[in-house]
């Protein structure tokens, strides 16, 4: 398992590098002195290959993370890692070639879909620091034998979570969206709500470590004496 851990992580680095090395061309064509806030309403066509390209790197993670598990619990715990990994190594590739960000908490656009999200660079960090922590315990589990399924409860807790944590990054772009998103181009965000972020995390972390502490317990019983 570990040797798959070590490729799955390798592949996700690689990838970050390419995912780095667009942004930095991208950033030299719009931002020509340095990426900050406002931000540059690009192109349509140049949007639509963005997009496409942000769908076409989560089916890459999801398809290698499939053929990386063995199981549909392996499946989906390496595609936490994929991404986390990859997500975390964007920045450190970044970093590398451009010196950017300054710090942690160095506001960035994290994502175009459905909206831009945007936050400071700390924020996406916690959260593929949180889905490596939890692929990780899911390869562990599923090492030692069948893994006990998570519920609705545990699965409707997982989703709210990380629609909160969405929306922390998108509440205040939304508004600024309509006419082309000229308030957009306008706006310099300076308040990120930590608060919906550390509700979102303590929401997934408490149920995820409740469900799998009981797994791991269903599977010690199981392998213990009649």
């Amino acid at each position: 398992m570990w040797w798959r851990v070590v490729n799955a992580t390798v592949y996700a680095i690689a990838m970050a590098y390419i995912e780095s090395a667009i942004v930095v061309y991208l950033r030299r064509l719009y931002y020509p002195q340095g990426f900050d806030f406002p931000l540059v309403i690009i192109d349509t066509p140049t949007l639509l290959l963005e997009l496409g390209r942000e769908v076409a790197t989560i089916v890459m993670l999801a398809t290698v993370g499939s053929a990386a598990g063995r199981t549909k619990v392996g499946k989906f715990a390496y595609f936490l890692l994929l991404f986390g990994v990859w997500d975390i190594f964007y920045y450190v590739w970044l970093k590398v070639f451009i010196d950017w960000p300054a710090s942690l908490l160095t506001w960035d656009v994290l994502f175009l879909i459905p909206v831009p999200w945007v936050g400071p660079v700390l924020a996406p960090v916690t959260v593929a620091l949180t889905m490596i922590g939890m692929g990780l315990v899911l390869l562990s589990l599923e090492q030692r034998g069948p893994v006990f399924a998570a519920g609705k409860t545990v699965w409707l807790a997982q989703i709210v979570a990380c629609l909160v944590v969405i929306v922390s990054f998108t509440i205040d772009v939304v508004p600024r969206l309509p006419n082309n998103g000229v308030l957009l181009a306008q706006w310099t965000p300076t308040l990120y709500r930590w608060w919906m972020l550390l509700l979102g995390e303590v929401l997934a972390l408490g149920t995820f470590l409740s469900w799998a502490w009981r797994a791991a317990r269903q599977q010690g019983h199981r392998a213990g004496p009649p």
